[in-house]
């Protein structure tokens, strides 16, 4: 994702919430619990009024809208996937407590109401895997037990992770592994979509199917061209923003609408949203809590290492999630808590499992387009002039470019919370009714849309086209051309290595382990990494996913990255006189603390230079097109 212009950044150096210079048991996280939530409650708590008064906008109301739609749509899709993976366990009314669950409960409690919480395609896979697990135990009647037992462990092990301060080593994830996370989840989602296709053709007629299909690549189509409507100069800038900002929802009337005109399309009999009843859960009006003290006493403890599976999977999602949300290209003024909020996660990982309904998560694709849709953006116009060096000319051409800057988050918990009552009163059997006019085929391309446009904004793929690019038409600014083809291809390859690996066990019973694999590229990147690529090449090629002041202040500042610390200890040893000069990162002094925490203590000259050649760079081009928000 190109990053945007920020005009203003937090350095975290000034934050009490820092682990440098401390010596004995005071220097172990697990040893000062709670000392994390109280910074994060602390800290954000001055800002809570401000979040209600700084709702009452227009951006609120798109906001509001916007993530509406691409968290209720995601949602649905995904209920209809686990629908068929648990046989039915899973339904709409399931699907929209838990999203309703976990937007009023992060509105209204969390640090950081930016993050948006529902069902992921992740959760999914975990829970009809666990199903299958299950039967083949031969157990499936004790699922709703088994399952409520598992999200138990889960929230016991969020909140000592929390209580813990563990939140803290996010801060050692880089682009490296989030990039390949990321990468990993646009394949799933649109695998996602493929499914529920074929899903189609089995469960209806051929014709259907194939009207289905077709609704589905046109919904498709339809999101692709209204987000890139902004990235040009069509229309005014008013009409611009306002087919980016409402895409999904333009799209879902239009194609919702002509699926009910009288039309081979409608005479298909393509399949919709199925029916429920209002408030009810999906299964023969069975009562929302699970009777999970019932479950024998081994199964309990089986539950166990599954719950701990889980914890490592929001861990990890989550937080990035958060992170994405919180990115350092959006102006950001507030700061953030994550061990507070991944405690809450915990809550509602408890409330989730005794109540029958899926464990709600981290969306790391919506998370951006969340914060997008509450920035305010300024198309300005800048003029330059071109004169040919070859062939030689002594004219010179003006030219006029369209360079968009983010000027302001509006940073409130209104649109999250109004999400909350929308989703709550879809829940009723008139909303409920609506649902049901829906077209299932429309989902798949809800999948496809969400997956394409994260597929295209992760840096493997960007490097890959990169790779197929002719070098001689590059950029001369552009640091990637100091890498070598064979260095950005091995640093993909890694990348790919993980995401191969994550796909392989996703469709088989041991899906439940692959948040391993995920977690493992942290110490890759941090270990073996640094040890393969010059410090130059990791300097282009990856960058800590948290490199955002009002972030960092939550994990205790930003690391030294392996590669720089290595590099600083190779000159101090080169100078002959064995002592680590001012850029060492291996120092813990007090007086060194908070150049260890803004890290301009420990940045060498090329590292700097890079950096100041990025930031003039994003500076000139403003907000490039990206689909994945829409505004370029």
């Amino acid at each position: 994702m190109p990053a945007l212009t920020n005009t203003k950044s937090i350095d975290c150096a000034s934050d009490p919430y820092t682990w440098e210079g401390l010596t004995g048991w005071k220097s172990y996280r697990t040893l000062r619990p709670f000392r994390g939530m109280y910074w994060d409650v602390r800290r954000r708590a001055p800002w809570y009024w401000s979040d209600i008064r700084d709702g009452l906008n227009y951006r609120t109301f798109v906001g509001t809208v916007r993530i509406f739609f691409i968290n209720l749509l995601p949602a649905i899709a995904f209920q209809l996937d686990m629908t068929r993976g648990t046989h039915g366990y899973f339904g709409i009314n399931e699907a929209l407590f838990s999203s309703a669950l976990a937007a009023l409960v992060f509105s209204t409690m969390s640090c950081q109401p930016l993050t948006v919480v529902g069902i992921t395609g992740f959760i999914s896979l975990f829970n009809y895997t666990v199903y299958a697990i299950t039967e083949q135990c031969g157990i499936v009647e004790l699922y709703p037990q088994f399952i409520a037992w598992v999200s138990i462990w889960a929230a016991a092990t969020h909140w000592l992770t929390a209580i813990c301060n563990w939140c803290d080593y996010m801060r050692y994830i880089t682009d490296f592994s989030s990039n390949a996370f990321g990468f990993y989840v646009g394949v799933i989602y649109m695998v996602k979509g493929f499914q529920e296709m074929t899903a189609l053709y089995v469960e209806s007629t051929p014709e259907a199917g194939l009207m289905g299909a077709i609704i589905a690549i046109c919904y498709f189509l339809s999101i692709i061209l209204l987000e890139s409507v902004a990235s040009t100069i069509c229309f005014t800038p008013g009409i611009r923003k306002f087919l980016s900002d409402y895409a999904y929802v333009i799209a879902t009337i239009w194609w919702t609408s002509l699926s009910h005109f009288p039309s081979h399309i409608y005479d298909s009999g393509i399949l919709r949203v199925p029916y429920t009843p209002a408030f009810y859960p999906t299964i023969d009006r069975r009562p929302w809590l699970v009777d999970f003290w019932t479950l024998p006493v081994k199964w309990v403890f089986v539950a166990l290492p599954i719950g701990i599976l889980l914890t490592l999977l929001f861990y990890y999602d989550h937080n990035l999630s958060s992170l994405t949300a919180q990115a350092k290209q959006f102006p950001l003024k507030k700061l953030a808590g994550l061990h507070w909020d991944f405690f809450l996660l915990g809550c509602t990982c408890f409330i989730g499992g005794i109540v029958r309904i899926p464990l709600p998560n981290g969306l790391v694709p919506q998370a951006l387009v969340y914060t997008d849709s509450l920035t305010e953006y300024k198309d300005t116009l800048h003029k330059s002039k071109e004169q040919d060096i070859e062939p030689a000319s002594d004219k010179c051409v003006h030219h006029n470019r369209k360079v968009v800057c983010a000027t302001l988050v509006r940073e409130q918990r209104i649109s999250h919370f109004l999400m909350a009552l929308a989703l709550i009163g879809f829940m009723t059997g008139p909303l409920l009714d609506v649902l049901h006019t829906i077209p299932r085929a429309l989902f798949a391309g809800v999948f496809w849309a969400v997956g394409w446009s994260g597929l295209v904004a992760m840096n493997s793929t960007q490097n890959l086209c990169f790779l197929l690019s002719e070098r001689k038409y590059a950029d001369p600014a552009d640091p990637q051309l100091g890498v070598s083809k064979g260095g950005i291809l091995y640093y993909v390859f890694y990348q790919m290595l993980g995401v191969g690996f994550s796909l392989g066990v996703s469709f088989t019973r041991a899906a439940i382990g692959f948040p391993v694999i995920i977690i493992s590229l942290i110490p890759l990147r941090w270990i073996l990494l640094p040890r393969i690529f010059t410090e130059h090449e990791l300097l282009v090629l990856d960058a800590p996913t948290a490199d955002a002041g009002v972030v960092l202040a939550s994990m205790g500042g930003r690391p030294t990255l392996p590669e720089v610390r290595m590099m600083e200890e190779k000159r101090s040893q080169q100078d002959g006189n064995g002592e680590m000069g001012e850029g060492s990162g291996s120092g813990s002094s007090s007086e060194n603390a908070q150049g260890m925490r803004s890290r301009d203590g420990f940045k060498d000259e090329g590292e700097k230079e890079l950096e100041r050649e990025r930031s003039e760079e994003q500076t000139r081009l403003g907000v490039p097109s990206t689909l994945r928000t829409g505004h370029g």
